[in-house]
């Protein structure tokens, strides 16, 4: 009996300290931003991908091109390959393994340079947005903004819209988010397991 009485007084106890937390907690202003959502939708992401399209249109279009002329000369090998001259048919394979080496080399190079040109700018884009919301939630005085990892969230916590409405404002005047003066904000350390 007197074990528990013991362990009730500590539940009783218990449940006295943690009654603060509680009530602090209950006053807390917290958010959720869809972060795809923002890099699909923001204005800032589709300029950055047109110009990456525009940047790497005409080497996409040498690359067609030489595709189709090595299609072309495929196609001719393997009609009059076997009216050609021995000498002439070789030269012709010889010609066509080369260009197909330059076309691969040609592609792999491309991939290669329109990959890290797209991390750049995704880079770019990302700390843009983690800007945008850092003011926005400064302005709006929340005190925890989520982003990637929430399973589930109230629908009226999500200021997607929000930010996303700053971004296009901000994308229309053409100036970049602006920090608050205040310290940044740095993400939440997860809670030690238990």
């Amino acid at each position: 009996m007197a074990r528990s009485s013991i362990f009730g007084l500590l539940f009783t106890t218990s449940l006295a300290l943690l009654a603060p937390l509680g009530v602090a907690q209950a006053q807390m202003k917290i958010a959720v931003v869809n972060v795809p959502r923002l890099l699909e939708e923001a204005p800032q992401a589709k300029a950055a991908m047109q110009a990456l399209q525009d940047e790497f249109a005409p080497r996409q279009r040498a690359i067609v091109a030489q595709q189709k002329d090595l299609k072309t000369k495929e196609e001719k090998l393997q009609r009059d390959g076997a009216v050609m001259a021995e000498n002439e048919r070789r030269n012709a394979e010889k010609d066509l393994r080369d260009g197909q080496r330059e076309m691969a080399r040609k592609q792999n190079e491309y991939v290669e340079d329109l990959n890290l040109r797209r991390n750049e700018e995704l880079g770019k884009l990302q700390r843009s947005l983690l800007q945008e919301v850092q003011v926005f939630a400064r302005q709006a005085n929340y005190d925890v903004v989520l982003g990637d990892g929430v399973l589930y969230v109230n629908e009226s916590m999500d200021i997607t819209a929000q930010v996303l409405s700053g971004l296009q404002a901000r994308y229309k005047s053409g100036a970049p988010a602006k920090p608050a003066a205040t310290a940044p904000v740095k993400p939440a350390t997860p809670p030690a397991k238990q």
